[in-house]
């Protein structure tokens, strides 16, 4: 049995302290930029596009790209939950 503190990531979405994400990723010259969308926080917030963090990196793989777009859900919970970021 997970908690909530336990990411689950399908590869397209993940579930992540009440948070749910939609993860995917767009062609780029050069390989694959990842894309996190917010679809479902504590508080019903709308479904928003996080901002791209990765300035103008692209990355070979979409393994890679997914992975970086997990990262980055898990930083964007723990800023706005005032976890360590240091607990993934």
């Amino acid at each position: 049995m997970t908690d909530d503190s336990t990411p689950i990531s399908d590869g397209h979405s993940l579930e992540y302290r009440g948070f749910r994400f939609e993860l995917s990723v767009e062609p780029a010259p050069g390989g694959y930029q990842p894309i996190v969308v917010v679809v479902r926080t504590p508080a019903d917030e709308e479904e928003t596009q996080l901002p791209n963090d990765t300035e103008e990196i692209v990355y070979g793989t979409e393994a890679e790209a997914i992975r970086h777009a997990e990262q980055q859900a898990m930083r964007w919970v723990h800023d706005r939950t005032g976890d360590a970021q240091a607990q993934f």
